[in-house]
């Protein structure tokens, strides 16, 4: 009986807005090729990889990041809480790095699975898929603060 109770209890919440399962669960997981010896990387450190402000391993091998196209929601996820900015602040970053010849933003796969078999079939790379995505070819890396 209590288990129904707290099932309405949640739905009610729900319904109502005072409640989120997007704020319980992260809208993303970063992956790497099951190869990578990484198991965690900061935020800040994410992020730089995927802006290319690092570009190499602790091995010393080319980071190879790949994005999800603009529209998907784990991309918006990414952004906000890997990067702390929007999509249209990521890419007028690029677009400055582009038309100053300094450099090109990571390839864009339209789906999900995309970004699984490329990081799946490229040792140095690092990805991303919304949490709904399995994932058990390569490995998913903790984020930390």
């Amino acid at each position: 009986m209590a288990s129904i109770l707290r099932l309405a209890a949640l739905v009610t919440m729900l319904l109502l807005g005072r409640f989120s399962l997007a704020e319980e669960v992260p809208g993303f997981k970063v992956i790497v090729n099951a190869a990578n010896p990484v198991a965690s990387l900061s935020k800040d450190k994410v992020s730089k990889l995927f802006l290319k402000k690092v570009t190499k391993w602790e091995n010393g091998h080319t980071v190879m990041p790949v994005d999800l196209i603009p529209s998907s929601p784990a991309r918006g996820a990414f952004s906000k809480a890997v990067h702390g900015k929007d999509l249209h602040e990521i890419e007028a970053y690029w677009q400055e790095l582009i038309f100053s010849g300094r450099e090109v933003p990571p390839p864009v796969k339209a789906y999900e699975s995309y970004v699984v078999e490329y990081v799946k079939t490229n040792p140095d790379a690092i990805g991303y898929v919304s949490m709904a995505i399995a994932v058990s070819e390569v490995k998913v890396v903790k984020l930390d603060e």
